[in-house]
């Protein structure tokens, strides 16, 4: 095993001003990325998607809970299976009750959605012992439509992350894909705001991770552009403003 070089904390020290310049400039480059994230134009939903989760049919503005955002973790749960997909387990594991008060603090609701019907997900919830809300897309296109599920009889060659699959599905099958998607509500109407695929969901996990998806990103003053943080939403902690 290769394991650091061994060296005096004079020495240690410097390499660790160093790379915390480097640091700090990756910190910048992030806060712009999310600003021309905030930035990006958004898409009106039209489609009437009917989901099902443990309380019966529901559509997607009715997954805002009340709330303005709504942050979607789609999981890969194709409805042949008995299980959802190990890696999106993982990363469902890892949300804490704690971590969806803080998204909901900043008027933001978090939802998972699978292809599965709703009683393999409902026993699959159960045996987890997960509380997030989770929706079957069972018979729409939501899926296919937000770049979730590969049919070649849909596209041929399927897109995966905005480019070309880059290995074949067989013909007559459909494969599964992991992502997150945001959409944002303005009076009665959804509008799509941001989707991630891949890698792009490596980093999440705190809710900062999370909002910095969003349209309103965390909602504090210094944030770039100007203006999106919710006066009507409830009081949250101060953090720090980044130097």
């Amino acid at each position: 095993m290769t394991l650091p070089q061994i060296v005096d904390r004079e020495v240690w020290l410097a390499a660790r001003v160093e790379l915390l310049g480097r640091e700090k400039e990756m910190t910048r480059r992030i806060d712009a990325l999310n600003a021309d994230r905030r930035r990006l134009p958004m898409v009106r939903v039209n489609e009437p998607y009917e989901f099902h989760g443990a309380h019966g049919p529901a559509r997607l503005a009715d997954l805002f809970d009340g709330r303005r955002q709504l942050i979607v973790q789609h999981v890969m749960f194709d409805p042949s299976w008995d299980d959802a997909c190990p890696s999106c387990t993982a990363g469902v594991d890892e949300l804490s009750p704690g971590l969806i008060e803080h998204l909901n603090a900043r008027d933001t609701s978090f939802a998972l959605i699978s292809r599965a019907p709703q009683p393999k997900l409902a026993g699959y919830q159960a045996r987890k012992g997960w509380t997030i809300p989770w929706y079957s897309s069972h018979g729409t296109n939501f899926n296919l439509d937000y770049g979730v599920t590969m049919d070649p009889a849909d596209e041929d060659p399927p897109i995966y992350n905005y480019q070309p699959l880059p290995w074949a599905v067989e013909p007559g099958t459909t494969q599964e894909q992991p992502g997150m998607s945001c959409f944002l509500k303005v009076d009665d109407a959804v509008f799509h705001t941001y989707s991630t695929f891949g890698r792009g969901v490596d980093h999440l996990g705190g809710a900062y991770g999370f909002l910095d998806l969003t349209a309103l990103g965390r909602q504090e003053e210094w944030e770039e552009p100007k203006g999106r943080a919710s006066s009507a939403r409830p009081s949250v902690p101060n953090f720090v403003t980044p130097s």
